[in-house]
């Protein structure tokens, strides 16, 4: 069966330290997760595309599907893959992704034996050079082809353009884009403009968007307006705690939408919930600033707990109730 919604992305095998609760070690996460469960708060419907190796637990994705998502996108490939991820949060708040020997020692924990030779992400990394783990053109099951709204989520740079190339086409076709920061550069502008013609929704952060145009130009909206030009009916600024801008390129219509001031525990894969949650929002409403405020709700649910589905085990209500108290909030400017 065709899925509604197909969501491209890392699942990983996550090693948490939240800022408060009980450490997460060697549970699913990545961002394809956060993002699946934050438009499961609103539809079903969804097929997975990732990676993954041969040792990663099959019982996992067994759950997956469980859940009632659509795992014929999940390539197993042959070989074993180091799949881990570490995030640890200081007193502060600001997150960590190295050093996770001295981070278990100053909460006193003991250090996990699987997290041994654990090596963090490099940020210089080349953003044109394919990650092995990243799902490519050819990972596109036939019946995920024609899904009338995709998201796809920070990946290096090749594989998000030959993924937009797969889907890009259809008429009545969303693609929403979340870029990964270590293309967010001046240098690369040339290489995003081509790719963001086949974007429907760009949803940058706010520190990624400001990288993107150092030295250019202070005003978001004015960025936002830069980058509609080239393809983007809509471009979300994901500010964290803040909230997030909205830009309507058609009307050049500015809407800035609070966060919904729930209670903090977890704020791993908010952005990914957001846009989650924006994808089935705009499928349900065909109304942009309707899709954020659905977004901003799945994200609001995602911070109050640890683990990609925490939004689902929520008490049933809540997220329509959030979403009546945003519109509320909401304004144009």
């Amino acid at each position: 069966m065709k899925p509604t919604f197909v969501i491209a992305g890392k699942l990983n095998r996550e090693y948490l330290l939240p800022p408060s609760g009980q450490p997460v070690l060697d549970s699913p996460g990545g961002s394809l997760l956060y993002a699946v469960g934050g438009l499961a708060v609103w539809d079903s419907g969804a097929g997975l595309l990732a990676r993954v190796g041969r040792d990663y637990p099959g019982a996992w994705i067994d759950n997956f599907q469980e859940r009632g998502f659509d795992v014929h996108g999940i390539r197993i490939q042959d070989d074993a893959a180091d799949m881990r991820s570490f995030i640890a949060y200081t007193d502060k708040h600001e997150r960590s992704q190295s050093s996770p020997v001295s981070h278990f020692a100053r909460r006193g924990l003991t250090f996990p034996k699987s997290l041994l030779g654990y090596q963090p992400p490099d940020p210089r990394e080349d953003p044109r050079k394919m990650d092995p783990l990243a799902p490519s053109a050819l990972d596109v099951p036939k019946e995920y082809r024609d899904a009338p709204a995709v998201h796809i989520c920070p990946l290096d740079f090749t594989s998000q353009s030959q993924l937009i190339n797969v889907f890009k086409g259809g008429s009545n076709l969303t693609i929403s884009l979340d870029p990964a920061p270590n293309y967010m550069t001046p240098t690369f502008w040339r290489d995003l403009r081509i790719v963001l013609q086949g974007v429907t929704c760009f949803q940058p952060s706010e520190d990624e968007l400001r990288a993107l145009f150092w030295g250019e130009t202070h005003d978001l909206w004015d960025m936002a307006q830069k980058v509609s030009e080239f393809g983007p009916r809509f471009v979300v600024i994901k500010r964290g705690l803040n909230g997030q801008y909205l830009y309507d390129a058609a009307g050049k219509h500015r809407y800035e939408i609070p966060a919904y001031p729930s209670r903090f525990a977890d704020p791993t894969g908010a952005g990914d919930a957001f846009a989650g949650g924006f994808l089935a929002g705009y499928n349900k409403t065909n109304d942009p600033l309707q899709a954020a405020l659905y977004g901003s709700v799945s994200a609001s649910l995602k911070v109050e707990g640890s683990g990609p589905f925490y939004p689902l085990d929520v008490m049933p209500g809540l997220a329509d109730a959030r979403l009546r108290a945003l519109k509320e909030l909401s304004r144009e400017v």
